[in-house]
């Protein structure tokens, strides 16, 4: 007895139509947006002013105290590692070393938190002992919180 022949074409759509047709328009735009930001990411890497124009333009998005807070921050950082390049990273205002990010600021605003957040990355040399912090909620800044930026930004680029 000889195996059947199956028919070309024969196979059943497995998928339905809906839901899972694609991705939703919020997906679709947070796609639209990683792709400008890669572009606006390559151009940082070439460009220092470039980069510190997606900055400056992130945060003149922002309100209220999340915007005063990432103002001063861009002085900050800017002021004590200048080695640092001013650059977007997920739509927030960043500062990397040989393209890698070292700190960034997070608004409250961006996922209605309670709070903003400056963070370090694992690029950051804080290093101490085995455990240590990477990031700081931010309600407000006050100048004992900007002096204790001041030397974490500073020792991070060590």
């Amino acid at each position: 007895m000889a195996p059947k022949e199956r028919p070309q074409g024969s196979a059943k759509r497995t998928t339905t139509r809906g839901a899972s047709d694609g991705f939703t328009a919020d997906e679709r735009a947070a796609m639209k947006a990683r792709a400008q930001e890669l572009k606006a990411e390559a151009r940082a890497n070439r460009s220092r002013a470039d980069g510190e124009r997606d900055v400056l333009a992130k945060i003149a998005e922002m309100r209220g105290s999340d915007r005063a807070m990432a103002e001063r921050l861009h002085a900050i950082v800017t002021a004590n590692a200048p080695t640092l390049s001013p650059k977007t990273w997920y739509g927030m205002p960043a500062y990397a070393k040989d393209g890698k990010v070292v700190c960034f600021f997070q608004s409250a605003e961006k996922f209605d938190a309670r709070y903003a957040t400056f963070g370090f990355s694992d690029q950051a040399n804080l290093d101490a002992g085995s455990m240590w912090p990477t990031s700081f909620a931010l309600k407000e800044l006050t100048a004992a919180d900007e002096a204790k930026i001041v030397r974490l930004v500073k020792k991070s680029v060590r």
